[in-house]
C-alpha cells in the first residue's frame, strides 16, 4: 500500500497539467458551437415550445388542465407503475449483474443478450407480445377469461409492458462497473470468513451504490415517460388505464392543444427533477 501513494500524486499532476486535446482553439470552438446548436434544436427549443404553448391561454387553462380528474388519474397511474416497476427492475438488475460478473457459467453470453433485448426491440413490439400472450385471443386468453383475470387493458398489462422496456437499465449500469472492480475484494472477504449476504452488504453494495442509484434514476425516468409499449396494452381507457403520455396524446388528438402541452409540462417537470437528482449524484460521486 505504501508503495502506491508516491505514484498516484505525479500521475494526477500530469493529468491536471496536460492539455485535453492537441487541436487548435478554432477547432475546439467549432465543435463546441456545433454541439450547442444541435442541443438547442433537439432539446432546448422543444422544451421552450412546450412551456410556451402550455401557458399560451393563461394560467387558468393551465391549472384547469392539471387539476382535471382524468389528468389526476393519469398522474396517479404513472406514479403507481413507476413505484411497482422500479423496485422490481432494481432487484433484477442487481441479481443479473451479480450473476454475470461474479460467476462463470455456460450461457452467460445468451443471458447478456436477453438483458439487451429491449434496447433492440421496438417498444410497440414489446407491448404487442403481451397482447398476443395475455389478450382475449392470446395463448392464455381463454384461461384468464374463465378465471376473470384481466392482464391486457388493465394495470397488470401496463406494469408488464413497462417492466419489459425498463429492465435493462439497472443491469446495464452495474455490469461494466462490477466487471471493472473485479472480485478481489469479495475473495478477500471470503478468506476472512464472510458469508454471501455479508459480502454483498458490506463489500459489493458500497462499491456499486452510485452506479445503482444512477441506474434506478434512468429506469424511473423511462418508466414514467414510456409511451409505445404502454399504448398497445392499455386500451386507452380514460381515467383508468391512461398514463400521462397517453393522456397527452388524447388531448392533442382532441385539439385541446393548451391542455395537452400543460400535461406535457408536468412530464417535463418530472424529467427535470430526475435529471437534477442525476446531476447531484454525479457530482457527489466525483468528489
Amino acid at each position: 500500500m505504501a508503495g502506491t501513494v508516491p505514484m498516484a500524486a505525479p500521475r494526477a499532476h500530469r493529468n491536471a497539467a496536460s492539455p485535453a486535446t492537441t487541436e487548435s482553439s478554432a477547432v475546439k470552438w467549432v465543435l463546441v458551437a456545433a454541439a450547442a446548436l444541435v442541443l438547442f434544436w433537439l432539446i432546448a427549443l422543444p422544451l421552450i415550445v412546450v412551456l410556451t404553448e402550455a401557458l399560451k391561454r393563461g394560467w387558468d387553462v393551465f391549472l384547469a388542465a392539471l387539476t382535471d380528474p382524468d389528468a389526476a388519474s393519469a398522474l396517479r397511474l404513472t406514479l403507481l407503475v413507476a413505484v411497482i416497476t422500479v423496485p422490481l427492475n432494481t432487484l433484477f438488475g442487481v441479481m443479473a449483474a451479480w450473476t454475470v460478473t461474479k460467476f462463470r457459467f455456460r450461457g452467460k453470453g445468451f443471458l447478456i443478450t436477453l438483458i439487451d433485448l429491449p434496447f433492440a426491440v421496438s417498444p410497440v413490439i414489446g407491448g404487442l407480445i403481451f397482447v398476443l400472450v395475455f389478450g382475449s385471443n392470446g395463448w392464455f386468453g381463454s384461461w384468464l377469461s374463465a378465471h376473470d383475470i384481466k392482464i391486457v387493458f388493465a394495470l397488470p398489462g401496463i406494469v408488464l409492458a413497462t417492466l419489459f422496456v425498463t429492465f435493462p437499465f439497472v443491469a446495464r449500469e452495474l455490469i461494466p462497473l462490477m466487471e471493472d472492480q473485479g472480485t478481489q475484494e469479495e475473495e478477500a472477504a471470503i478468506t476472512l470468513g464472510a458469508h454471501g449476504w455479508q459480502i454483498f452488504w458490506r463489500v459489493t453494495l458500497p462499491n456499486i451504490k452510485w452506479g445503482l442509484l444512477y441506474g434506478i434514476i434512468l429506469c424511473n425516468a423511462r418508466a414514467m415517460g414510456e409511451f409505445g409499449a404502454v399504448s398497445v396494452v392499455s386500451g386507452h381507457i380514460r381515467g383508468e388505464t391512461n398514463t400521462l403520455p397517453l393522456h397527452v396524446e388524447i388531448l392533442y388528438n382532441e385539439y385541446q392543444f393548451s391542455a395537452s402541452f400543460a400535461v406535457a409540462s408536468l412530464l417535463l417537470l418530472l424529467a427535470l427533477v430526475t435529471m437534477i437528482v442525476k446531476s447531484w449524484l454525479t457530482r457527489k460521486n466525483a468528489h
